[in-house]
Order: structure tokens, then C-alpha cells, then sequence
């Protein structure tokens, strides 16, 4: 489940969220101040989970193909 990279990003995601949504409804500023605090690991957790266990499956790049964008048409 932790290295999941959908989980690390729905988590990310709803983390935000709820931040967000106790930042603008007045909630205790004690809460806000340790979700913004803890903000950082979250994002940091989130990347490392995808850079160590995501899976890409586009196509791989050419001989001399240095940018591989998938919606720029490569003949033009």
C-alpha cells in the first residue's frame, strides 16, 4: 500500500484537501499550522514513491530522438 504510487498520490491529493478546506473553514490554527508542517514529508513521500516505484509504459526514445513528448507530432 505505501508503495503504491496511485495511494502516495490519492493520499497527496486528499491531504491537500483537507488543508485546504480546514485553512478556509476557521478550523484550529494548531491543526492547520502541523498539516502545513507536515506538508513537505507528504509531497517528499509522494515523489520518492513514484520515482522508485512507478511504472512508466510509453514508448522508449530513439537513436536520435533527445525529447520524448507523446502529444507533439515528431515529423514536424
Amino acid at each position: 500500500m505505501l508503495r503504491s504510487p496511485a495511494f502516495a498520490t490519492t493520499f497527496a491529493t486528499v491531504y491537500l484537501v483537507l488543508y485546504t478546506n480546514f485553512l478556509l473553514t476557521g478550523a484550529s490554527e494548531m491543526l492547520v499550522n502541523i498539516l502545513f508542517a507536515l506538508s513537505p514529508f507528504v509531497v517528499v513521500w509522494m515523489a520518492l514513491t513514484i520515482i522508485k516505484f512507478g511504472n512508466y509504459n510509453g514508448p522508449e526514445l530513439g537513436e536520435n530522438e533527445e525529447w520524448g513528448y507523446q502529444d507533439v507530432n515528431k515529423r514536424n
